[in-house]
């Protein structure tokens, strides 16, 4: 039998079809020797592990005590390329517990399984029971864990999980963005039509949707144990998507979480046949309310009877709202111990936080609040959301993790947050500034307020420097610190000994021998700036080649990396709050010696002056002195702006390694 050429190309074509098909098998149990085979991932050859394919699905179900539940499945499959890629087969899901009215989610696992090719021979290792185990997170959350057996490299797991949750106002996310590649996703959500949610989907991954009508229908015992069954319309939705990059750590990131890609789901009405529409589309006005009615919120900002005495005793005669606020921030900061828990509802209560001289956040920053009041001081809450806890970007109780203070003096507001030991007056935890909070006023209305500093933090570098005929250096340092940039030395120095933090600060700065030091206000007074102060000697900031020394204009302080050294950045750019540097060097060159040359003077600018640097120069006789100023106006860049961001640092980082260069006379 002969096969014309045309119809066997048409075979071929065919055979590849179905080859191609088979090789996409996208169901657990559905491994193959070329999996198993494969060395690297195909698209990412640095990847130490990917997930072969992840599917969801979310479907309803019914009973007579309850009514509607949610079911969300999940079954993931996942190929190990490297030994770093070993750790996915601990695999952990948090579930919620803390529901005032419902029965508290519930999650299992099954179908955990390792393959392994063995003489060309495809092994199959089960988990057993004893694999998997659960512990509790806190009063709200539980997580059940597994460790898949068998595991090593080349190896592929997989495994299957379903949580179940009277919980129908928010779905869990679905990620489908990973530090790893992911090759397939796939995402199904069946939904009566009683029920209409707000599909929310972050990260910017490219995906295709379908919706569609179906049939659904449910079967349930009723209270005499019959079975009855009933129909309703039902939205189908499909969510899929191939070849996700992974989501890769970036400098200058808040939270790396708020750009994963994700599909969410919120309910945003409820319409139940023969009953009155519910709705939940909120606002964040709506949110706020709803917060400040609950028992553990707006009551506890009127329980004050318990602080009068102290209140009294604390300011005596002091007039001065501001001396008043500065005295009651500074006790209730002295006197409270945070329990390291975040919640803008209290726990056990203003009054019993207060004698026990520890508290959640929302317990202290309520003291805080019910003794600014008592102090004449008008004084509310204000909700925000945590930099771990995400940017709050639409309307959601979730949305907020936390509660600050916000008083209000000569129409000049002050932000205050009693938790930390080195917070004060408008300086709260970097965590906590994170866009924009949401101030509460006792009649439960509420205003969006501005959670980012308005002005700069400084840092200031003083210096005095002689350098001898040989290179070597000696010199006074005076460094000033104040707002944002001194409470982060304080937190980021708070447990290091003088000499444990004097032998890293030498060791940074070129193996500086520093004497003479002296630091201010580091435990104390902390409104105030921070000052240091030494003495130094060096013999590393300068290089004598044929007779001539070479230096750097910022001596020590030399940039000599650019921190964005990414062709492409996705992801907007950090700082965290405004800063200014400014650096006055005064430099006398030894005796004998003259200025054969120095840097260009420079200055620099992004778009719309967020980034300005400046480095100008000026000399007379044997003196030189340095002026150097670096301006973040901004403390967030889009990543639009990241090629001028970087940009503008090699260019700084050009010009401050430039050469001074002097000459014998």
């Amino acid at each position: 039998m002969k096969i014309k050429s045309s119809s066997l190309l048409i075979l071929l074509l065919l055979l590849l079809f179905v080859s191609k098909t088979n090789s996409q098998n996208y169901q657990l149990g559905k491994v193959t020797v070329a999996e198993l085979n494969e060395k690297v991932h195909p698209t990412d050859s640095s990847a130490a592990a990917a997930i072969l394919f992840k599917k969801g699905r979310t479907y309803f179900s019914y009973n007579k005590d309850v009514g509607f539940s949610a079911n969300h499945v999940c079954e993931v499959k996942i190929k190990i390329y490297k030994k770093e890629g070993l750790k996915w087969a601990d695999q952990k899901v948090r579930f919620y517990i803390g529901y005032d009215n419902l029965n508290e989610d519930r999650l299992e696992f099954s179908d955990a399984v390792t393959y392994n090719l063995e003489n060309g021979v495809i092994v199959k290792t089960k988990l057993e029971n004893q694999g998997s185990f659960k512990k509790k997170i806190n009063k709200y959350w539980k997580e059940k864990a597994i460790t898949l057996p068998n595991v090593k490299v080349g190896s592929v797991i997989e495994y299957k999980y379903i949580l179940k949750s009277e919980n129908i106002v928010k779905f869990p996310d679905f990620d489908i963005q990973y530090e790893i590649p992911v090759n397939y996703f796939y995402y199904k959500t069946e939904i009566p039509e009683f029920y209409i949610y707000k599909p929310i989907l972050v990260g910017g991954i490219p995906l295709e949707t379908e919706s569609k009508f179906v049939t659904g229908s449910q079967t349930y015992d009723n209270q005499y144990n019959q079975t009855n069954s009933f129909s309703y319309r039902q939205i189908d939705a499909f969510y899929s998507g191939k070849n996700v990059s992974a989501l890769t750590e970036e400098p200058f990131v808040n939270n790396i979480e708020n750009y994963r890609g994700q599909i969410k789901h919120e309910l945003e009405r409820v319409r139940m046949p023969e009953q009155p529409v519910k709705d939940y589309a909120l606002t964040w006005e709506g949110v706020a309310k709803t917060i400040f009615n609950d028992n553990s919120f707006g009551k506890e900002l009127t329980q004050n009877n318990f602080l009068i005495d102290d209140v009294k005793r604390l300011l005596g005669n002091v007039e001065s709202q501001n001396e008043r606020l500065n005295l009651v921030f500074t006790y209730v900061q002295n006197r409270m111990n945070w329990n390291e828990i975040n919640d803008y509802y209290t726990d056990k209560g203003v009054q019993k936080a207060y004698a026990d001289q520890t508290g959640n956040v929302a317990e202290i920053n309520f003291i805080l609040i019910n003794m600014l009041k008592l102090a004449g001081i008008d004084a509310n809450p204000v909700l925000v959301s945590t930099i771990e806890n995400g940017l709050p970007v639409y309307p959601t109780r979730t949305g907020f993790n936390y509660v600050i203070a916000a008083a209000e003096i000569d129409g000049k507001q002050i932000l205050l947050d009693a938790t930390h030991k080195y917070t004060s007056p408008n300086i709260l935890p970097l965590n906590v500034l994170n866009w924009k909070g949401r101030l509460i006023k006792k009649d439960g209305t509420s205003i969006e307020i501005d959670l980012e500093p308005s002005s700069p933090s400084r840092e200031n570098f003083n210096m005095l420097v002689k350098i001898d005929n040989e290179g070597k250096m000696n010199g006074q340092v005076r460094i000033l610190r104040t707002d944002y940039d001194a409470y982060r030395f304080r937190v980021e120095n708070s447990g290091k000994t003088q000499g444990s933090y004097l032998e890293k600060f030498e060791e940074q700065l070129g193996n500086l021998n520093i004497s003479n030091y002296k630091i201010e206000n580091q435990k104390s007074n902390i409104k105030d700036p921070i000052i240091e102060t030494f003495a130094f000697i060096s013999n590393s900031q300068s290089e004598i080649i044929g007779g001539k020394i070479f230096l750097n204009p910022l001596l020590f302080f030399t940039r000599t990396k650019n921190p964005f050294n990414q062709e492409v950045r996705t992801m907007p750019v950090y700082f965290g709050y405004k800063s200014q540097e400014k650096y006055n060097i005064n430099l006398e060159i030894p005796e004998g010696y003259t200025i054969e040359s120095m840097p260009s003077k420079i200055k620099v600018a992004s778009e719309n002056n967020d980034l300005v640097y400046t480095l100008n120069f000026l000399s007379e006789g044997n003196k030189i002195q340095i002026n150097c100023t670096n301006e973040i106006n901004n403390s967030i860049f889009a990543a639009e702006q990241y090629k001028g961001l970087k940009d503008v640092f090699q260019k700084i980082i050009a010009s401050q390694n430039e050469k001074i260069v002097l000459k014998k006379i």
